[in-house]
């Protein structure tokens, strides 16, 4: 009988999925996601996490319980440090055990640590130990885990040219759709939209923002969508040292060598509710965007009560501004 795991849609789901569904398939293990978003699971997720949690973790609550009663295992790796510097949020390490603790009837979880400030083969000692686990050869787990990275290369370089997460998923699994969304309009403008990427990427959350955007003639684009290269220039971006956590780390390289490079016209923030990193990032991408006046920048704040028409009024007086101030600028020369 074959072994069904089980991987949230949420969280570092946007980011790693492609890896993870290649390195258990090729174990020959089936990989069950709970796929898109829905109120359903949001308010699931509300009910079961605790109320002072932010709408991200609620959002993976809701994910865990609507897939929990199908698979044999739960896969949620205890994500640390990835790139041998920074660490990941503390409730993603934590989440593990709050998950196991808090729900019930939750099949065994998969929570091996992956802390790559451990060694150079930290990472794939954390694979093999997900394959001691699962029953598989080690000699079939190091196959998995090289086909695995190259994958997630593969996905990287997508998202780089401009592909959403959920193409560039799909066409590395079904080697469909051939190029990175259009745009229903020839975009005018052109935003830089920051955060972090489980609350841009998940459409319900963020209330279709970046498909918004687009209808408006915006050429959207995020921190994935930049090189890793030119985001490690940017050093600790005038801080007296690096921010300590991975994705706010990325974000705010993101927003300095965007703001710096003054090949934007806005720049928006979207922040979740609740998230204490989320809350220093915005005030730091707030002063960085106070040098850069001639460049507009919003906030954006989401939580599990956001609603789609104070969205659509926000965004959609926000870009006219930026247009009549682009167009106004433009007539002066």
């Amino acid at each position: 009988m074959t072994i069904k795991v089980g991987i949230p849609g949420s969280l570092l789901y946007y980011l790693y999925y492609p890896m993870w569904r290649t390195f258990f398939n090729e174990l020959g293990v089936q990989v069950v996601t709970s796929g898109v978003t829905t109120k359903n699971i949001l308010d699931q997720g509300t009910r079961e996490a605790l109320a002072d949690a932010c709408v991200p973790i609620k959002l993976f609550y809701g994910h865990v319980m609507d897939i929990k009663d199908r698979v044999d295992y739960l896969y949620i790796p205890r994500v640390v440090c990835l790139n041998g510097k920074t660490v990941y949020c503390p409730k993603f390490l934590g989440l593990p055990d709050m998950i196991r603790y808090s729900i019930e009837k939750v099949p065994p979880i998969i929570d091996v640590r992956m802390d790559t400030r451990q060694g150079r083969f930290a990472l794939l000692k954390a694979y093999l130990e997900i394959g001691r686990i699962l029953g598989s050869p080690k000699i079939l787990v190091i196959r998995a885990y090289l086909k695995s990275v190259g994958i997630l290369y593969r996905y990287n370089r997508l998202l780089r040219k401009g592909w959403s997460p959920v193409q560039a998923m799909n066409f590395l699994e079904n080697q469909v759709g051939g190029t990175a969304f259009a745009d229903s309009t020839k975009p005018s403008l052109k935003f830089a939209v920051l955060g972090y990427p489980y609350a841009i990427y998940d459409s319900f959350i963020s209330v279709n923002l970046i498909d918004k955007l687009r209808k408006y003639g915006v050429r959207v684009i995020t921190a994935e969508n930049i090189h890793p290269a030119l985001l490690a220039l940017q050093r600790n971006c005038s801080l007296p040292k690096r921010l300590f956590w991975t994705l706010s780390d990325r974000a705010l390289k993101a927003a300095h060598l965007l703001f710096n490079q003054h090949r934007i016209d806005a720049v928006l923030h979207l922040t979740a509710f609740g998230c204490g990193p989320d809350s220093l990032l915005n005030k730091l991408i707030e002063m960085e965007a106070k040098k850069h006046s001639d460049i507009p920048f919003m906030t954006l704040m989401i939580d599990e009560q956001t609603g789609e028409a104070g969205m659509n009024t926000r965004l959609e007086a926000f870009v006219d501004m930026v247009r009549r101030k682009k167009e106004a600028l433009a007539c002066q020369k």
